[in-house]
């Protein structure tokens, strides 16, 4: 492979696996209404247009509403928030402005509520935690930088974690961010020395195969934006082994 196809990887590392990645046909849909669409993100789709050139979740989304109900011309999807590529799991898209501007609204003054699972090695030096950090992001490295205290360029960063469970090397961990500064998660958990399995930018010892990180959006809480009902939106994590261990832990078995 060339140099220039190795500058133009959207990846860390080339995975060592084929990757796919979500398209109008394979959608993973987990709830949609007239207002409102939440799918399930593969670790491969980006949510942001990167140099890679690949479609966006959005445009798939898109894609699959206009095929699905027979829509002239494009479909209207707004994108509400963000996962990193790396990152599996629920991510909400907006079916009208309506919507849209509520779910914006609602993310920004933080009425949302989400869980996520990370698999990390070693874990956290406590069992359960609230930390509250600044974060500074370096914008060459794409990557956030966590600060005990508050300084120039840097954002406050708000979240609680919960270890509930292990296997001999990894530890799960459920994260509730209140804040959702850029790679928050991924930054915080390295900078208390846990860094996510297969997230070498912070710190994990090795990639995983298919260049994904053990970082799961596993659920989503909130009051629908136009209907006013209380809304709970769980996203099953990738076929993995680590994760069907994650998920014995949460059956309690």
């Amino acid at each position: 492979m060339s140099n220039t196809n190795l500058k133009r990887t959207p990846f860390t590392q080339i995975p060592r696996e084929p990757i796919i990645m979500s398209n109008e046909h394979n959608l993973q849909v987990l709830y949609e209404d007239n207002h409102i669409i939440a799918v399930n993100k593969r670790n491969s789709d980006i949510v942001q247009s990167d140099i890679s050139g690949d479609a966006t979740l959005c445009d798939v989304v898109k894609e699959y509403v206009r095929i699905k109900y027979n829509k002239p011309g494009k479909a209207f999807i707004g994108t509400v928030h963000r996962l990193d590529r790396p990152v599996s799991g629920v991510i909400l898209y907006a079916r009208t402005t309506k919507a849209l501007n509520r779910l914006v609204n609602m993310f920004k003054y933080r009425e949302m509520q989400k869980t996520y699972w990370a698999c990390t090695r070693p874990g956290p030096p406590k069992i359960e935690d609230h930390i509250i950090n600044y974060l500074k992001k370096n914008e060459k490295q794409n990557k956030s930088y966590a600060h005990d205290e508050p300084g120039n360029g840097r954002k406050e960063s708000e979240l609680r974690y919960k270890v509930v469970g292990k296997t001999d090397h990894y530890h799960f961990v459920e994260v509730y961010p209140k804040s959702g500064r850029h790679h928050q998660i991924r930054a915080t958990l390295s900078s208390i020395g846990a860094p996510i399995k297969g997230d070498i930018k912070y710190g994990a010892r090795r990639t995983n195969e298919n260049a994904s990180i053990h970082l799961h959006a596993r659920k989503i809480e909130f009051i629908h934006p136009v209907r006013k009902t209380p809304m709970c939106i769980v996203a099953p994590p990738p076929d993995d082994v680590l994760w069907d261990e994650f998920l014995k832990v949460e059956m309690g078995s």
